[in-house]
């Protein structure tokens, strides 16, 4: 098992490095001058060029990146170009809304797609199953935002149990906070419960159809227990690739669920910084977000060596 995390986490290093790498290219070649842009265009030649200097855009491309990795390994993000404050502070406050947003929508799909795939093999064939994969394949074609508009006419448009937009902040309460976050998080919720919903069907009729689970029916237990006892963890194996894809796509993907319901989070700060400029601030979030992916991927490769420890006997053979 050491060798196994050793292996993990030089993989993850080494992603890590070449992802910083690409971002920092990426945002390099991308046209226009911060500088300029903030100064705008009556400004004088020399005045942009002080500001440049302040920023730190006058230096070398190579000096800048190892300076912001330096920074970035010390907890600083360096300052914002727009907003004049440490992005670090900026970050912080956007993610106070997109983490809650992200593990609630998760928790969500998860609670509504695991016992929706079970119970959908369990009676493969008949009206359950048929309803239920339904459900399931309108649930993947109809996107979230469709959801979301749903959501606001109905819930708070005609029946007012909840606000249309805005967050509370943290200081207004608990109870606040969720409830501006539960439309928002069914939004997200829904397409990805349908998606979930959909893999663990399949992977628990593959796992009802091995050698162990016949063994099993055969000592005298049911199909469902068969399949609670010996089949659902091994079924959990593919689900648990889907769930870290998930979480990584409902952190960096909620940018137009938080627009339409007015929600300070990372995606708005992401798409608000590339139209101001704000690069410091692009290159610091995207950096944040490929890190909680890298980070995500490596959580399940250890739950795939605990759910089956022919994983990590593999990787240490």
């Amino acid at each position: 098992m050491g060798r196994f995390l050793v292996k993990r986490l030089l993989s993850l290093s080494l992603t890590m490095l070449v992802a910083t790498v690409i971002i920092f290219i990426m945002i390099e070649v991308v046209p226009g001058d911060p500088a300029a842009y903030m100064m705008g265009l009556s400004t004088s030649t020399d005045a942009t060029e002080a500001l440049r200097a302040e920023l730190g855009l006058d230096k070398g491309s190579l000096e800048r990146y190892v300076s912001w990795i330096e920074g970035m390994l010390g907890g600083d993000f360096g300052i914002s170009y727009t907003y004049r404050v440490p992005v670090s502070e900026l970050i912080a406050e956007r993610a106070m809304v997109s983490v809650p947003l992200t593990i609630y929508a998760l928790l969500l799909s998860t609670c509504i797609a695991i016992p929706v795939g079970v119970i959908s093999a369990a009676a493969r064939g008949k009206i359950t199953d048929t309803v239920l994969m339904g459900v399931a394949q309108v649930g993947v074609a109809v996107p979230n935002f469709w959801f979301a508009i749903l959501l606001v006419l109905l819930f708070s448009t005609s029946l007012g149990l909840f606000s249309a937009g805005g967050f509370p902040g943290w200081d207004a309460g608990f109870y606040q906070c969720i409830k501006a976050l539960t439309l928002p998080a069914i939004s997200l919720a829904l397409p990805q419960a349908a998606i979930l919903s959909r893999v663990m069907r399949s992977s628990v009729l593959e796992v009802m159809n091995e050698d162990y689970i016949r063994t099993a029916r055969a000592k005298g237990l049911s199909k469902r227990q068969a399949l609670i006892r010996h089949g659902l963890r091994n079924a959990m194996i593919p689900v648990l690739t889907i769930l870290g894809l998930q979480f990584s796509f409902l952190l960096a993907g909620g940018i137009i669920i938080e627009s339409i319901f007015s929600l300070p989070g990372l995606g708005r700060l992401v798409f608000q910084s590339i139209a101001q400029r704000d690069l410091i601030v692009v290159k610091s979030i995207v950096t944040l977000l490929v890190f909680a992916v890298v980070t995500i991927t490596f959580i399940v490769d250890l739950l795939y060596a605990w759910v089956d420890p022919r994983l990590r006997e593999g990787e240490s053979g």
